[in-house]
């Protein structure tokens, strides 16, 4: 009987050693026997007939000690997706700081007398993803303030403090009409408190009268934008087919197709192209609003704020361990590519992707990354040339927790199961009951054929483990299969 019990427990940790691989070489790590149970778990899970013809990298390791307990494929490198950014996150916080703040500055080089100034009006962006118009109503009121009513000058935006490329270099023409690719600017604006950068909402709904255009309203208003409508809206039970996307090179929104009278809203998020113009139109109106009109010949332009403008307001930011709320739970990929220039600025003088990622690389060597098995070419994780090995991803899960800053490093990720926005983030519609709601803390990502999902679990014995799970390739729906794995993690129980 001794000899069978033997012989069974081999068998189980052989199997965890050794789990389904689909005919290709496999080295698997179980640290000790007392994960065996949770090797054989994941291994069932992973011969998901949804993961066929993908490859699926899984690294978990204790939290404590950084101690590889469970590795499928944790050496091969594979596209992160949005994982990209627990890199990005990591290293803004310890290059930047909790506290750091953006700042935006209005400047003259004029002078005021009798409610004229005269001289050109300079707005300058230093990379603040988080301006509202009511912020540029703001700036205006408190020119108005100062007794200003008239501008005998030019009105000029000022995007130096980046250079000018707008895109990162793995943006494909589909993608860059919309918010999750929106071009970064050091001077840009958001419509409402997602922040989303550089974009507008444009809202499609049904007239009241069958075989007319939907009405469209633009959020917020800005004359940056060239509406074509080429809607109809059909009658009541039809079929809802609309698209609204913005024309490559221009900021032409054409919005095409039908909406059945009486049916719901339609709602995008779009990219605005050269978003600085968007930033200075959404000032140049909040002026006209605070009744300050520009007189004689001016132009709304572009250009570099002399050295020696007078400071007239300013505004800072909110702190970055605030808006890494809307960052990381959101999964904002503007605010990680803003972050990345940033950092390039910062560090090297120079407000760029070359610099910024410069920065990310240094940072994730520091923390103790095998930057030879790497690859970082955007710092939101947009691009399907970033390639990272999950084994590598748990190790800087690891590492972090070392940090004067991991308590909001920690608290940005979202929170599986919980409903609000805020919390639960991209994971508040998923493992929403025990052991996993309000558990698990992670980090997805989701490009086309890439699926990932990274962070921290505590088991069913108190124990916090850290996991990666990155799955490429996949031409099915893959996150339940995430979801069991995380699952088996917070399950596991060392007693049975």
């Amino acid at each position: 009987m001794k000899v069978k019990k033997y012989i069974l427990t081999l068998f189980i940790v052989m199997l965890a050693f050794y789990p389904f691989t689909d005919g290709t070489k496999q080295q698997t790590a179980i640290a000790t026997d007392e994960y065996a149970q949770l090797g054989i778990s994941i291994n069932k899970i992973l011969q998901d007939e949804r993961l066929d013809g993908a490859t699926t990298g899984v690294s978990i390791r204790k939290a404590n000690s950084g101690e590889l307990i469970y590795d499928h494929f944790g050496e091969t490198r594979l596209h992160p997706a949005s994982n990209m950014k627990l890199l990005t996150g990591a290293a803004a916080l310890e290059t930047l700081g909790e506290n750091y703040k953006f700042s935006t500055e209005v400047l003259s080089d004029g002078t005021v007398k009798a409610g004229m100034l005269s001289g050109d009006l300079y707005l300058k962006g230093k990379g603040d993803p988080t301006l509202l118009k009511q912020d540029f109503d703001v700036f205006a009121k408190d020119l108005a303030a100062r007794g200003i009513k008239k501008i005998n000058g030019n009105l000029i935006g000022d995007d130096t403090w980046y250079d000018d490329v707008r895109l990162s270099q793995d943006i494909t023409w589909t993608d860059e009409s919309y918010y999750y690719a929106a071009q970064v600017s050091a001077l840009t604006a958001s419509p409402n408190a997602d922040y989303d950068a550089g974009t507008v909402i444009v809202e499609a709904h049904p007239n009241s009268i069958v075989g007319e255009p939907a009405k469209i309203k633009v959020l917020p208003e800005t004359d940056v934008v060239n509406i074509i409508n080429r809607s109809k809206t059909v009658a009541a039970g039809e079929v809802k087919d609309i698209t609204i996307e913005r024309q490559h090179g221009s900021n032409n929104i054409i919005i095409e197709g039908t909406v059945p009278a009486g049916g719901t809203v339609t709602r995008e998020w779009i990219a605005i192209w050269e978003p600085s113009y968007y930033a200075l139109d959404l000032f140049k109106t909040s002026l006209e609003e605070q009744g300050i009109k520009f007189v004689g010949k001016h132009k709304i332009t572009l250009g570099k704020t002399p050295s020696d403008a007078q400071l007239l307001t300013f505004k800072n930011s909110m702190a970055l361990k605030e808006l890494f709320i809307p960052f990381m739970k959101l999964s904002n990929n503007g605010h990680a590519e803003v972050l990345a220039k940033e950092m390039g600025k910062v560090v090297y003088g120079e407000g760029s992707w070359e610099k910024g990622l410069q920065v990310i690389e240094e940072n994730s060597e520091e923390m103790g990354l095998n930057m030879e098995t790497i690859m970082i070419r955007d710092a939101s994780g947009m691009s399907h040339v970033n390639l990272i090995p999950s084994n590598e991803v748990t190790n800087l899960l690891v590492a972090v927790q070392n940090e004067p800053w991991y308590k909001t490093f920690l608290s940005s990720l979202p929170v599986a199961g919980i409903s609000d926005r805020f919390t639960g983030g991209t994971l508040r519609n998923r493992m929403k009951t025990e052991p996993t709601v309000g558990n698990v803390k992670a980090k997805t990502g989701t490009l086309t054929a890439v699926s990932a999902l990274s962070g921290y679990a505590t088991t069913k014995d108190g124990e916090l483990l850290t996991f990666s799970i990155l799955i490429n390739n996949d031409l099915a729906a893959v996150t339940p299969i995430e979801d069991q794995i995380a699952t088996a993690i917070a399950s596991y129980t060392k007693s049975k």
